[in-house]
């Protein structure tokens, strides 16, 4: 760390002092502006690997400085510093690049840590651009998707605007709240947003909050203590602990019940945690993403989700797109799975008709990516020879047998040799 340095841009004297005495503790090099004119200045000369920056300087903003090195100097991240209770000017920020946030009066460990979490970013996308500049090849825009979003497929302009978006998204430490329907694949956004950021080799945690029981979902959160309740023979960590320095996805969060909503809202707001049964807290670094298939605004109105614990999460809403809404990508990803399909049941080939394709494409998938999956593996149990046909599809719209008898095959529920297919 003693070879990164760090620019400061604040008008007050004393706070940029105190600043520098921090990061100086912390073996780094520093460099001072106290408005927008020097910050720019400083910025060409000495190309800090952070830029740490007031929200309100004298000749602009911080909303300035991180507009100028989105657009200029992408590889720097950019902190900025708000006043207290600036929760909007905050969430601005982060909107438009800016990697995370800290609110005055200045919390030094917190500052700490916020620094060395932004400077490995600083340190992976250096080295990445090195790699990039020695190598013969240019490196296109779909390079970089490939490289950054392995896990979603897509050229519909949807889909491109969304990796677009989590590209953006993996420079900042700011809590997302992933919006979708059900199977439309929130948890792959999730682990994109995961894998582009500095924490891409730490945990990533995905939990299910409607699928732990009530009584428990305290002790999955938190950890217990051995002897705290009826069955507790040990003790356990919980999820935070286990997605220390990484990240915690709580997909369908909006079916937390009321007083586990508060409980998670001050460990949010903390960073630490209290272990049932203990009686100290554990400090924790872990970024938060949450998702639910739910409108959590109607949710907060019909008083089933709090709304300091809705504002907590939904820093920067992220929509992803229905299935019905991406065009010819549904064909893109049926010949996607059909492969892996063909590879992990040992066909020799697994293919659409013309006419099946055509009805692929115009059916609307209210089960989205997932029901596309599962329409395939029940297709390929019911074709012949590995070429599915329409009929194959049983799409409801299409189904024109006359047979009442007709067999309905759900494929493999459970054990589905297509299992390492991604979760929907």
């Amino acid at each position: 760390m003693s070879e990164q340095s760090v620019l400061i841009i604040d008008d007050e004297p004393d706070i940029r002092e105190l600043l520098e005495i921090t990061l100086l503790r912390m073996g780094l090099t520093t460099y001072s502006a106290s408005n927008v004119k020097e910050a720019l200045a400083s910025l060409q000369n000495n190309k800090p690997d952070l830029c740490l920056t007031d929200m309100k300087l004298p000749d602009g903003t911080g909303i300035d400085i991180v507009n100028y090195i989105h657009h200029n100097m992408p590889n720097i991240p950019v902190a900025v510093i708000t006043a207290y209770g600036s929760m909007e000017t905050a969430v601005e920020a982060l909107k438009s690049g800016a990697y995370d946030f800290v609110s005055k009066p200045v919390d030094l460990q917190k500052l700490r840590e916020l620094i060395e979490t932004a400077l490995k970013l600083s340190k992976n996308k250096s080295s990445s651009s090195k790699q990039a500049t020695s190598s013969t090849a240019l490196p296109s825009a779909h390079d970089a998707d490939e490289n950054t979003n392995k896990l979603i497929l897509g050229n519909s302009p949807a889909i491109q605007q969304l990796l677009l978006t989590i590209r953006k998204l993996g420079k900042s430490h700011a809590p997302v709240y992933i919006n979708g329907e059900s199977g439309s694949g929130k948890e792959l956004v999730a682990k994109s947003i995961h894998n582009g950021g500095p924490h891409q080799d730490a945990p990533f945690i995905p939990v299910n909050c409607g699928a732990i029981p009530k009584d428990l979902v305290e002790s999955e959160f938190f950890g217990h203590i051995k002897g705290s309740f009826s069955g507790a023979i040990a003790d356990k960590k919980g999820l935070f602990e286990a997605a220390s320095d990484g990240t915690l996805f709580l997909d369908e969060v909006a079916d937390l019940p009321l007083e586990m909503q508060v409980k998670l809202l001050r460990a949010i707001q903390e960073q630490a945690i209290k272990p049932v049964g203990g009686t100290e807290e554990i400090p924790v670094n872990v970024r938060i993403l949450s998702a639910t298939h739910k409108k959590l605004e109607l949710e907060v109105a019909a008083k089933r989700f709090r709304e300091d614990l809705y504002y907590r999460l939904n820093v920067i809403k992220l929509q992803v797109p229905a299935l019905r809404e991406r065009g010819e990508d549904i064909l893109l990803l049926a010949e996607y799975f059909l492969k892996d399909i063909s590879k992990s049941w040992g066909l020799e080939r697994a293919e659409l008709t013309n006419e099946a394709r055509d009805a692929l494409l115009s059916y609307t998938f209210p089960g989205n990516v997932r029901e596309l999956v599962n329409i395939l593996e029940r297709s390929c149990t019911l074709s012949d020879d590995g070429l599915i046909t329409i009929d194959d599809l049983q799409l409801p719209a299409l189904d024109t047998s006359t047979d009442s008898a007709t067999v309905s095959i759900t494929a493999h529920p459970t054990t589905s040799p297509t299992s390492n297919l991604p979760n929907w």
